[in-house]
């Protein structure tokens, strides 16, 4: 039952998902949350060391999806920016947005992972859809909503108690 809260793996930072490691993982398809996993809420555009790793992950082949909770003008106007399609108002943990994804651009299943920073959210979604699942930390989480912020101490539960299950972890990067 608790594995529906477990990522697979744990990262720092989505910049740590080089082209190298998604081949050793058998990745091709990726499924991007938005909001504090891609850019600080507040902010429309990414950081450059995003901006950087998007155009690396694009040009080594690796076929992408945004996959957002937000509304789609807010979301559509990122994804326009850097050049990504997106599925807006996902209805994340519910699997519809993931497999709507999957479908649309007809992403492998079995070679698709979700990137996301909520364990109620991104992390539910991918488990529910059977696909694999990375988790981030977020960035800037102070900006996020009051109904996102409410569900970090119980994220903090989880991940603890994974981390119990797996004393070595499973990070895809030395921890900080």
């Amino acid at each position: 039952m608790w594995n529906v809260f477990y990522p697979h793996f744990l990262i720092n930072n989505v910049a740590e998902l080089t082209p190298e490691r998604l081949r050793e993982l058998d990745v091709e398809n990726l499924l991007l949350d938005v909001d504090c996993t891609l850019k600080q809420y507040e902010n429309q555009e990414p950081e450059p060391e995003i901006r950087e790793w998007l155009k690396k992950i694009k040009s080594a082949g690796f076929k992408f999806c945004l996959l957002s909770n937000g509304v789609g003008k807010r979301i559509g106007k990122f994804a326009e920016l850097i050049g990504a399609p997106y599925i807006a108002k996902a209805c994340k943990p519910f699997p519809k947005g993931c497999r709507r994804a999957i479908a649309e651009f007809h992403f492998d299943p079995a070679k698709t992972v979700l990137v996301g920073d909520q364990i109620f959210a991104d992390i539910m979604a991918g488990r529910l859809v059977g696909i694999r699942t990375i988790l981030t930390k977020p960035i800037s989480p102070e900006q996020e909503h009051w109904f996102t912020r409410i569900k970090r101490p119980f994220e903090k539960i989880v991940l603890r108690s994974f981390k119990q299950r797996f004393p070595d972890g499973i990070w895809l990067a030395s921890e900080e």
